[in-house]
């Protein structure tokens, strides 16, 4: 792809060995539990949000060996849509030490969903960015649908969701009995005290996961730092539910240090045995078990 008025511009990657290093000793088992990959020939929505980016498998490979990161979860991004065959090639590839999550449409059948499981696949993404604009009510309805398919299958759901989405469903999640990951820390950008209240009564209580990935976005022109109070609340709630992602990489700003996101890290989650649970046991019981 060149370049496209009014998408984002995706920037080169950064070498894998410019990255700062872990400030913390990693884990045995240690899981990123949220990446993407794109890699040349395979076809993509008409309408991308952003440029072709600079995120190939192997450069992706060579950032965890370099960070000792062992496992990982690769998750299908909008840039791909329902065609996740670069998704399933790229789990063939990485072998057992990488889980998948798929986005498919409503009508996907038994078949497919099985032989993605046979590759490792153990989730569900749904874009609820795309269903914005439609009543909390509809939504609702299409999560339930939705999880009829996965729960079965001892999977689960994940959430790509705006915050004020997150927000208006959280009486609905909260008597949700399907298991389900909101990503992006709740992917609220603008604080909101009473959301984030709410959002932990959640995650205490029902079957929430939280996934602390694109510190980021949810800091947006702040630093980073701007995270650490809500993310230190989140492990204060559940550390057992709370799985960690790097969201590699970076779109569109492939510059960004992996290393220093990972060690945002230390800061939420003081205690190596919290770190351990979230790098280690919540992607096991996700994914690996």
């Amino acid at each position: 792809m060149g370049d496209y008025p009014g998408i984002l511009q995706c920037t080169p990657m950064r070498a894998a060995d410019t990255n700062t290093r872990p400030t913390f000793t990693m884990p045995p088992g240690a899981c990123d539990a949220h990446f993407h990959v794109f890699e040349p020939g395979y076809p993509h929505v008409a309408s991308p949000q952003y440029t072709f980016p600079d995120g190939s498998a192997g450069a992706y490979a060579a950032m965890t060996e370099f960070l000792g990161i062992e496992r990982m979860i690769l998750v299908q991004p909008s840039f791909y849509g329902t065609d996740n065959s670069l998704l399933a090639d790229t789990l063939k590839r990485l072998g057992a030490r990488c889980g998948g999550v798929v986005q498919v449409t409503e009508d996907v059948t038994d078949a497919e969903l099985d032989s993605y499981h046979a590759l490792g696949v153990r989730a569900v993404r749904l874009d609820l960015f795309a269903r914005r604009d439609q009543p909390t009510r509809d939504i609702a309805a299409y999560i339930t649908r939705m999880a009829k398919r996965v729960t079965p299958r001892g999977w689960h759901l994940q959430f790509y969701t705006p915050g004020t989405i997150v927000r208006d469903l959280l009486p609905f999640l909260a008597d949700l009995e399907d298991t389900f990951v909101i990503d992006h820390m709740g992917y609220m950008t603008e604080p909101d005290p009473d959301f984030e209240r709410r959002l932990l009564d959640v995650l205490k209580l029902g079957r929430c996961w939280i996934k602390l990935s694109g510190a980021y976005r949810v800091a947006k022109d702040k630093p980073l730092t701007a995270t650490v109070a809500w993310g230190r609340a989140l492990v204060a709630a559940r550390p057992d539910r709370l799985i960690w992602g790097s969201d590699w990489p970076h779109l569109p700003d492939g510059q960004r240090d992996t290393g220093e996101i990972l060690n945002l890290l230390a800061a939420w989650a003081p205690a190596a045995a919290d770190r351990h649970a979230i790098l280690v046991e919540g992607p096991t019981r996700l994914f690996f078990s």
